[in-house]
């Protein structure tokens, strides 16, 4: 298929191999539209799925992955109908069934996005599971799991030095769903300036009282590694990786305040998604002001207030879920430690 570059196609393309493709296809009512679930093969042995031994091989069929294709019927209406793939067999069973829970939604004058977010609801809802829903919606990922991560640290007007990290807060989103499936958030101790300025007050909304008593930064690492392999993410055979707005957090902020304090750095800390880069690629425009930009850029509503922590993860997780929706695949921008 030929490409596109973001500006060509005013951004709305498909990264996929370097270029963007359309995204989704437009073509006459005339033929047939075809969209194939995709393919977890790159996955083999995790989300519950038998490792593969064949590269064309697919899951689908244990997953209830079918083709969902647009057709004219005889009287020239738009339906989608599920139908079985070429690459794995969809049973008769699940099948009827299918159809069956679907209903009219078969037949529907609208595209692929009210199928989506209606039908595989109404599946999921009859015990096809969240996953296969899932999986119809998004693309598949590079990685198991995105942490997104957000410090607010220690701040003024002139600034500080050094500045200390005061909220520290991760997200686990499942790179199958794009859905939050663990939080770890906790308020950390600053000890060479113990207390907040207004300032940072203001631009956080972090009070004295939210930081003080609470553990050091040393000890709240120390429970982000109990928290990481409670969750399965020290497993070298799940690919995680840390996702954050901007390179600051990662490449500036703990490593900076890490050596002041003559602390180790992680190697999971070592390697991440800068989220503006991302944006960028997927829409062909850097977003300057950051999360309120790319808010803006794909019609997202603002969550809780700027510069929370908490808050912002839940922004960059909602901005990851709508441009992997889009059909963006997440890629590691920083550059190896």
């Amino acid at each position: 298929m030929a490409t596109a570059s973001p500006a060509a196609d005013g951004g709305r393309g498909r990264p996929w191999e370097g270029g963007l493709v359309p995204w989704p296809p437009a073509p006459p009512l005339t033929l047939p539209w075809t969209w194939m679930g995709p393919s977890w093969g790159q996955h083999p042995g995790h989300w519950g799925i038998p490792a593969l031994t064949e590269p064309s091989a697919s899951p689908a069929a244990s997953l209830g992955i079918f083709e969902v294709r647009r057709v004219l019927d005889a009287s020239g209406c738009s339906m989608l109908a599920p139908l079985q793939t070429g690459a794995a067999r969809f049973s008769s069973y699940l099948l009827s069934r299918a159809r069956k829970v679907l209903g009219s939604h078969l037949f529907s004058p609208c595209g692929v996005p009210e199928f989506c977010s209606i039908s595989t609801r109404k599946l999921a809802a009859h015990g096809f599971g969240a996953s296969m829903a899932a999986m119809v919606s998004f693309p598949p990922q590079r990685y198991h799991y995105f942490l997104v991560l957000d410090f607010e640290a220690t701040c003024d007007k002139p600034q500080i030095h050094p500045q200390e990290i005061i909220e520290f807060p991760i997200l686990k989103l499942n790179g199958r769903t794009m859905e939050i499936e663990s939080t770890f958030h906790m308020y950390v101790q600053p000890v060479v300036h113990p207390q907040l300025t207004p300032f940072c007050t203001e631009l956080t909304g972090i009070i004295q009282a939210m930081v003080d008593g609470q553990p050091s930064l040393q000890q709240v690492l120390e429970r982000v590694d109990e928290w990481m392999a409670k969750e399965g993410l020290l497993d070298p055979n799940v690919k995680s990786i840390f996702v954050t707005c901007g390179d600051w957090d990662l490449k500036v902020m703990l490593p900076g305040q890490c050596q002041y304090l003559g602390l180790p750095i992680a190697d999971y800390f070592k390697q991440w998604i800068n989220l503006k880069k991302a944006y960028s690629f997927a829409m062909g425009c850097w977003p300057k002001n950051g999360l309120l930009d790319m808010n803006k850029g794909l019609s997202l509503q603002h969550i809780g207030r700027p510069h929370s922590g908490i808050d912002d993860c839940k922004n960059i997780a909602n901005i990851m879920k709508t441009l992997a929706y889009r059909g963006f695949i997440f890629k590691q921008t920083s550059k190896p430690f």
